[in-house]
């Protein structure tokens, strides 16, 4: 129920990507005013980038102890998905010391079930939110393949018993039927788990570009601006400046809501949080051709995936540390076209001048968990930290915080996912 005081609080939302955006139209649902501030516009950083996946079926932690031995080599290949900017490594060595913390079995049994916490009901409330703003064309419910190429069946069957025992839907496939699933497949491929319930989005910035189409028709605001600094000593007060003629403001909103993603630490360093928060840099190359592919198709050796958008072919599956302002790394078109075609054959490589290149950024905890929620001011609340899968979580946590600001009952336990937790 909206109350007197929802009808004439006022709430700035930072940031509009994705998680962004849901979370204003969930808050305005409620009957707040809300208001989005970001210094690029609707969806122009990782939003608009990534690979278009829900991928609920990932509920494991990427702190896993296999990588110790596995990232050396990693490394070392030139077409390897994971790279660390020779500059950077003695930075990234905090976030990474965590990272081997949380492989240890108590904190990964702890992170996977608070994982699957958010993913039980992600698609559900993606749908639903679709549907309010009428674009819920954009997502596609067909599943998804993990494809196996030189991997031993009793591995696969490992793998494939892992997602069951946790109550992912998933189907054990030999490569010909996976092959008629998507007949485009290679023959390379030997066998696949097919994720029945999972889906991907023809277009993210679409979608995006949607619900801020949905967000301003319903009385919302966007307004193109850099937030600088937030005080909140005797009441919320922002200074920001707009990003057309650099003029400085100041607002007193009632509440502010955090969406800010790999640009997070700065604002809450102020606020008094050490939050271990680095930046994960994804790439993916657009292909303009379109392939007969109906779901996303992941590679488990090559660690990367191909989704069929509506515009084209969407390789994507990359990580580099290397910090916030590095230029681009060269050779991430070459690695993508070599194993889009090992994977997919018809995949047009002859002319990869007409892709197009794109660079992103990913926040990532040393736990691959999100922080939700409330802060120690009672005017400031946080939702950030999504890292590969801010797509997938965006309408589930945007309800999760939104129950919090009305107080309400929350759905689920939102201690595992709190900014105290460091």
């Amino acid at each position: 129920m909206v109350t007197n005081d929802q009808l004439h609080e006022q709430i700035w939302v930072v940031g509009a990507g994705i998680v962004g955006l849901t979370s204003a139209l969930q808050l305005q649902s409620q009957g707040y005013q809300v208001t989005i501030v970001d210094k690029k516009g609707v969806a122009a950083g990782a939003s608009q980038g990534n690979a278009g996946h829900f991928a609920t079926a990932e509920i494991f932690p990427h702190a896993e102890a296999s990588l110790l031995f596995e990232l050396p080599k990693m490394l070392l290949d030139p077409l390897g998905p994971i790279r660390i900017l020779p500059r950077y490594f003695l930075k990234a060595l905090p976030w990474f010391s965590r990272f081997v913390i949380n492989m240890l079995p108590n904190r990964r049994l702890k992170n996977t079930n608070a994982i699957k916490g958010l993913n039980y009901s992600a698609i559900h409330e993606m749908r639903e939110l679709a549907q309010s703003c009428n674009c819920a064309n954009l997502i596609v419910t067909k599943g998804s393949l993990l494809v196996f190429e030189q991997t031993p069946l009793p591995k696969v069957i490992q793998q494939w018993r892992r997602y069951a025992d946790e109550g992912v839907p998933v189907r054990l496939l030999t490569g010909n039927e996976a092959r008629e699933l998507e007949p485009s497949l290679s023959f390379n491929i030997q066998h696949a788990l097919f994720f029945t319930e999972t889906a991907h989005t023809k277009n993210p910035k679409f979608l995006c570009e949607a619900f801020a189409a949905t967000f301003i028709e319903r009385g919302g605001k966007i307004l193109q601006a850099e937030l600088d600094d937030i005080d909140t000593i005797d009441k919320l007060s922002l200074k920001y400046t707009s990003t057309d003629n650099q003029a400085e403001h100041m607002v007193n909103p009632d509440k502010i809501l955090l969406t800010t993603g790999a640009w997070s630490k700065k604002f809450t360093t102020k606020l008094g949080y050490n939050v271990p928060l680095d930046t994960e840099r994804g790439y993916h190359l657009m292909l303009p051709n379109k392939i007969p592919l109906n779901r996303p198709v992941t590679s488990f050796e090559r660690k990367f995936i191909i989704t069929p958008m509506n515009d084209g072919t969407r390789l994507a599956g990359m990580v580099e540390f290397g910090g916030l302002h590095a230029p681009k790394s060269k050779g991430c078109t070459e690695r993508f076209l070599v194993h889009g075609k090992a994977i997919i054959p018809m995949l047009n490589v002859d002319e990869p001048h007409n892709g197009i290149e794109w660079m992103g950024f990913r926040p990532s905890l040393p736990d691959s968990l999100p922080v939700l929620g409330k802060t120690k001011h009672s005017s400031v609340f946080v939702s950030f930290g999504h890292q590969h899968l801010g797509l997938t979580w965006s309408a589930l946590t945007a309800k999760l915080v939104a129950q919090q600001i009305t107080g309400r009952t929350v759905d689920i336990d939102m201690k595992p996912y709190s900014i105290e937790r460091f």
